[in-house]
């Protein structure tokens, strides 16, 4: 997306706001950014213009301003002539470098919309139009407006305001382009080639863009995986650390599946491409960590609501300061109640106050994605820290995903070879990580498969179907029982393997018991670390496996689960969570099948593993791209530290205001005779900016 007409634009604040080009936001003002990063993209040109403005008239405010408050000093310089002369330099600066901030204000007013543009275009203009009129028609002001013998002006106010908003802008739009920083060095680890192999044995590289689902490719040493897809031959070690965070190299045979660019180690290997453009993994990530920066947290909406009405409420204490101080102040009343009401207009300016949650949320999304935490949404960051149960299955998740055979049982006539042969022949046909392991060992034994006809997966407990000409089923005791076959005979032998860990299939044929089939899937090695910290941040943790009993009973013993439920079906998962939740548990559930879809999306946070279905990571608030539970207490981690930053930049933006407007207002004259110059409303208006800016800069860092 390299034409401003195909770039979606959106704002950061408002994301909600989307157009097919640039422009400012209805609500706020704020100029739209793209929605998604390119590396093509070159600078931002509304920083680009407004360093451009604030550059070029920062001499021009310095003399005025410098002419303000030390002009009568200078010899040969009377009022008048300084009065023209300031008069001459600000014009550029108000009229030129301030015009896209009255072109907002005029917009927030015609949509009747007000915001932070309102109140400085107010007044920017109320202290310029002012001090034009002093100095075009002097005579026309009563004495009330007089100071030192001549009608006060107060060109320095308007020129530094616009100046420290420029500035401001520009600390501001530089610190939100880093917020990008994570999806544009994501974007960069795409190669940009890949080595295709034609069909006569060749090879060519062609671009990424030309390369199709079903191309062979050759990833040689030290090169980039180009796209998501299958080994097909060959063996190396590939560093997946840039997109899952797991700094070890994965070793890679015929039959494992490779990420997009992720770095080939010192074996060559041939892959077929499964997924190409934006259905790569890179592009996944990308999409989803932007969706996740333009979302909407719940304090965000809070933010939003009151930026509205405290705007209408400031325009209202402006115009009350301007009266009391012109009716009641004391000589020259009047321009101190224009000063004043500019200082309120100025200072309560809610641009940190609508900057407090989008920024937090910005970053840390920016920062999730580079650990290979992803979130779906800004409420799903916002609401992982208050989660207390985690609920996880088995297969997948607690352990590697890929079983390993173990034993073939049978029940005369049946032979073993047979049993195996006829369940990998039903097997082919399923998604299930059993099924691989079933299917590898009748290759290994030289059996010949079968084509399986009426293959129906019952999600859950088991598949059946007809094989050669039989009716086999293969499942769970759930599904025996709804078949009415007893395995009776069967359950001495599957509670020993269960004993020791494995998960046990039945296989019935014609619907009679014909044996089962032991596998077992090892507990991934990041495992007992993630329930460890789970457990130290105070999580209960329950386990819901299809598997039986038994073996579920001695997985969650080896690791210290709290709590197991075993052969349920995934109406029981979703079940399990709603009955925890009205518990007032806090409920995530942690899955990867197309079997926990339904309690992902139930789940008060879902959570995928990147390592499973589409169907699961579609369904869930938040995908660790690795698979691996530790990214849950990072997430956690993550998810606290960004509510305590959002929570941070609200408080100090809301302090600064009850604070500022008063002081504005001139609350200490009376007691001090100190008033507040519109010249340090500006400052402090900009500072307050960059300062709720920076704050969410520090989830960047190591301890966020």
């Amino acid at each position: 997306m390299s034409s401003t007409a195909a770039t979606t634009y959106t704002c950061p604040m408002h994301p909600q706001i989307r157009q097919p080009g640039p422009g400012d936001c209805p609500i706020c003002g704020m100029a739209l950014e793209p929605l998604l990063p390119t590396l093509d993209e070159g600078p931002d040109p509304e920083l680009v213009s407004f360093k451009r403005r604030f550059w070029l008239t920062l001499p021009l405010t310095v003399v005025v301003t410098v002419l303000a408050m030390a002009g009568h000093y200078l010899p040969g310089l009377s009022g008048t002539v300084r009065t023209w002369i300031e008069l001459a330099f600000t014009i550029p600066i108000v009229l030129w470098a301030g015009a896209p901030f009255f072109v907002r204000w005029a917009n927030s007013i015609r949509r009747r919309s007000p915001n932070m543009w309102t109140l400085i275009g107010t007044g920017v203009g109320a202290a310029f139009l002012y001090s034009l009129a002093a100095t075009l028609y002097p005579a026309a002001f009563p004495r009330g407006f007089e100071s030192h013998g001549r009608v006060g002006v107060y060109y320095e106010a308007a020129a530094v305001i616009v100046s420290l908003t420029l500035l401001g802008q520009v600390l501001e739009l530089s610190a939100r382009s880093r917020t990008s920083a994570a999806l544009k060095s994501l974007l960069g680890l795409a190669p940009k080639t890949a080595r295709r192999i034609r069909e006569d044995g060749g090879e060519e590289d062609v671009p990424l863009t030309h390369v199709h689902i079903g191309d062979s490719l050759r990833v040689r040493p030290g090169e980039k995986v180009p796209v998501d897809g299958v080994v097909l031959e060959g063996r190396s070690s590939v560093d997946e650390s840039m997109l899952t965070g797991e700094s070890m190299p994965v070793e890679k045979q015929a039959g494992d599946r490779v990420i997009g660019a992720t770095i080939n180690g010192g074996g060559s290997l041939v892959m077929r491409a499964d997924k190409v453009g934006a259905q790569t993994m890179l592009s996944q990530i990308v999409q989803m960590v932007a969706q996740a920066q333009r979302s909407r947290a719940p304090l965000q909406r809070l933010a939003d609501a009151v930026s509205y009405w405290f705007v209408l409420a400031v325009l209202a204490i402006a115009a009350v300061t301007l009266l009391v101080w012109g009716l009641l102040g004391p000589e020259p009343r009047w321009a101190y109640a224009i000063l004043n009401s500019v200082s309120v207009l100025i200072i309560a300016c809610p641009c940190a106050l609508g900057l407090a949650t989008p920024m937090s949320i910005m970053v840390a999304t920016g920062r999730g994605a580079a650990s290979g935490v992803l979130f779906r949404d800004a409420e799903a960051l916002e609401s992982l820290r208050t989660i207390d149960t985690l609920i996880v299955d088995k297969t997948g998740t607690l352990t590697v995903g890929k079983p390993v055979f173990k034993i073939v049982v049978a029940v005369p006539p049946m032979t073993a070879n047979e049993v195996l042969r006829l369940a990998a022949s039903l097997e082919q046909g399923s998604e299930h990580p059993l099924a691989d392991a079933f299917v590898a060992e009748a290759g290994r034994r030289g059996l010949t498969l079968s084509r399986a006809e009426g293959f129906e997966s019952s999600t859950g407990i088991g598949v059946r179907g007809h094989v050669d000409g039989k009716q086999v089923a293969l499942g769970n005791a759930p599904l025996m029982h709804e078949l009415g076959v007893n395995i009776t005979s069967l359950r001495e032998a599957a509670e020993s393997h269960r004993l020791q860990g494995a998960s046990v299939v039945y296989a019935a044929v014609d619907g009679q018991a014909a044996g089962l089939l032991a596998a077992a899937d090892p507990v991934r090695e990041s495992t007992p670390e993630a329930i460890r910290d789970l457990h130290d941040a105070g999580i209960r943790i329950v386990m819901a496996t299809g598997d039986g009993l038994t073996t579920a009973q001695s997985v969650a013993q080896q690791l210290g689960i709290d709590e197991v439920h075993a052969e349920v079906r995934p109406q029981d998962k979703v079940e399990l969570v709603a009955a925890l939740q009205e518990k007032g548990k806090r409920v995530a559930m942690a899955g990867d099948g197309i079997n926990d879809a339904p309690a992902l999306a139930r789940a008060d946070v879902g959570i995928a593993m990147g390592t499973g279905t589409d169907v699961a990571m579609n369904s869930g608030h938040v995908t660790l791209v690795k698979g691996d539970l530790r990214g849950i207490a990072r997430a956690r981690r993550l998810s606290q530290a960004t509510v305590s930053n959002m929570k941070q930049n609200l408080v100090f933006a809301l302090i600064y205001n009850a604070l500022g407007v008063p002081l504005a207002a001139g609350i200490l004259y009376p007691a001090f005779g100190l008033l507040l110059s519109p010249l340090f409303a500006a400052v402090a208006m900009s500072l307050s900016s960059v300062s709720v800016v920076g704050n969410a800069l520090r989830l960047r860092g190591p301890k966020a």
